[in-house]
């Protein structure tokens, strides 16, 4: 499912929904995604302790609704945000927040689990704000005993695995935030077939869907049997109800009072119901096709921007359309998101902009049905002139900043919405984009998008078209020509800049892998341009800290991933 962060009440009413509908369908337990109450992530709304109270309250309201609506019968491990009095840590307050998943059955709470281990790395800060437990959870149900963990449970050795192995589950489910990266889909597969191994237990993995800020969740979930082979797939970056009968042995153990694993957790049993009858049938194993690379990414921009806006409650969106790759790449990512009724192209050519940079954006207009004006910018570049002086970049960025002030303006005059900064990831790094021209905006969908990516990504898109039967909606000459902002006579990227092929992989290993100078040469880099390039991307962190935020899609994104200080006087060498 899809959670919106914060909206507690709508996510409960939608969480009632999805486990009515389950119940139709025959469910016996039902999962529901990492935090699915309350969103994730939370950031330092974990802190007031009046959300948390709100939490807690509407867990146990939860189980009450569902015996109401003649739900009382199912399981349902419903994940929430807790707090618990055990001291978090030195000068923290208390109750100190918990990450945790609620067990509910007959209308009460039956067992709470609080997640163990505490991812800290990447976008991830939840050592600031969590507590971890240190309870195992084993609910029989229907005669199967069943353990639980949360997301990075799974990812960490030792824990909640080992738990779960020395206690002799039948099924291990594991409740997740795990945020999309390029090709993470297969690496997340892997994972869960060698823990089902581990574990020696069938383990259902239950993913969350849907854009919150920077982050985008795929889904993905999966169910794997105990030999590790993945039988059941759901489908990527759309809600999904999946249903499926898991054969797992009945338990023999006797109920057992909580012991402690090797692991050093604590196990704690609860008993829910006993077996009940055995199926004549098995429902056959659902597994939905895997998205190709591109098309992967592709839908991790449109559900980052659709969401950004809805959830936000914007309507619109405003952006610049030069007839270049990146906001023809843009427009045609908002169209998809948004629907071209909703998009709003506008063209600023100045004395610099070539005949073709007005057709491009014209044909794009025509070919997606966006709404597109023209505002020439020469007028109010000769006013700006005739007050003060300017030449060279200082007249460049004149320029970008009439653009930029004039599609506020027009965002501003047809709420709600938003303007979109159109640039890339490489254009990000090393600064090659003009603060309050270009780089306005209230988010920047590709910003984590490398150029030579932009230019894949629109190839896919027109031949994704086609296989549709559809008008590809990005201009071939927007793809083929070379890359130039058009502030002056001539002006091409290549002026200022690498190619992009040699910019990009520079920056891959720079800023994705932290790579020093030297070993970056040591590929066979030309010194000088690896000098240049690294100078350019430690001098822009200033101009990143200002940037619209956009969605993450590779392992190390500007923003969450990566954090430098601006006042710096290291140089690598």
């Amino acid at each position: 499912m899809n959670p919106t962060v914060g909206a507690i009440d709508a996510n409960a009413d939608a969480l009632l929904d999805w486990c009515r509908r389950a119940h139709e369908a025959g469910a016996d337990l039902v999962l529901t995604p990492e935090m699915a109450l309350v969103g994730y992530p939370v950031e330092d709304l974990a802190l007031r302790q009046s959300f948390v109270r709100r939490s807690a309250e509407v867990t146990a309201g939860f189980a009450s609704r569902l015996a109401e609506a003649g739900l009382g019968d199912l399981v349902v491990a419903l994940g929430f945000l807790d707090a618990t009095d055990e001291a978090h840590a030195p000068g923290r307050r208390t109750p100190a927040p918990q990450n945790k998943l609620a067990l509910l059955h007959g209308g009460a709470v039956v067992a709470t689990y609080a997640k163990h281990h505490l991812p800290n790395y990447g976008v991830f800060d939840e050592s600031r704000y969590f507590h971890p437990g240190n309870d195992f959870v084993v609910a029989r149900i229907r005669g199967v005993d069943v353990g639980f963990a949360i997301c990075e449970d799974l990812w960490q050795d030792g824990g909640p695995v080992v738990a779960a192995r020395e206690a002799g589950v039948g099924l291990l489910a594991v409740i997740n935030a795990s945020p999309y990266e390029a090709n993470k889909d297969d690496v997340r597969g892997a994972l869960v077939s060698r823990r089902a191994v581990e574990a020696g237990a069938a383990l259902a993995y239950v993913n969350l869907v849907g854009g919150q800020d920077d982050l985008v969740f795929d889904g993905d979930s999966m169910i794997s049997t105990a030999t590790g082979e993945v039988v059941v797939r759901g489908p990527q970056f759309v809600e999904e109800l999946i249903v499926a009968d898991v054969a797992v042995g009945v338990s023999t153990r006797s109920p057992q009072a909580p012991t402690y694993s090797t692991s050093g957790m604590s196990t704690t049993r609860v008993e829910i119901s006993d077996e009940g009858p055995v199926p004549t049938t098995l429902l056959p194993p659902v597994r939905y096709d895997k998205l190709d690379d591109l098309a992967e990414i592709w839908w991790a921009l449109k559900v980052g921007l659709a969401d950004y806006c809805r959830k936000s409650g914007i309507t619109d969106v405003w952006l610049g359309l030069s007839g270049g790759i990146d906001s023809t790449l843009v427009a045609a990512l908002a169209c998809d998101a948004l629907g071209p009724e909703h998009v709003h192209g506008i063209s600023n050519p100045s004395a610099y902009s070539s005949e073709h940079s007005r057709t491009d954006a014209q044909q794009l207009a025509d070919n997606t049905g966006l709404d597109f004006s023209t505002i020439p910018i020469k007028p109010l570049v000769d006013a700006f002139e005739s007050a003060v002086a300017l030449d060279g970049l200082a007249a460049e960025n004149l320029q970008a900043r009439i653009r930029g002030v004039l599609w506020m303006a027009q965002s501003n005059q047809h709420g709600p919405s938003i303007v979109l900064a159109n640039s890339n990831k490489s254009e990000l790094a090393v600064g090659y984009s003009t603060m309050y021209g270009d780089a306005v905006g209230g988010f920047a969908p590709i910003k984590d998008v490398p150029k030579t990516l932009v230019w894949e990504l629109a190839r896919w898109r027109n031949a994704e078209a086609v296989r549709r039967g559809e008008t590809p909606p990005i201009p071939e000459n927007s793809i083929a020509k070379e890359p130039s902002a058009e502030l002056r006579p001539g002006q091409k990227d290549t002026d200022s800049l690498p190619p992009y092929e040699v910019l990009d992989a520079i920056i891959e290993h720079y800023v994705e892998s932290d790579r020093s100078l030297d070993e970056i040469v040591a590929e066979g880099f030309d010194r000088e341009t690896v000098v240049k390039v690294v100078r350019l991307i430690d001098r822009a962190e200033y101009k990143r800290r200002q940037f619209p935020p956009g969605t993450k899609i590779s392992f190390r994104a500007f923003g969450r991933d990566r954090r430098l200080p601006i006042v710096n006087g290291w140089r690598d060498s």
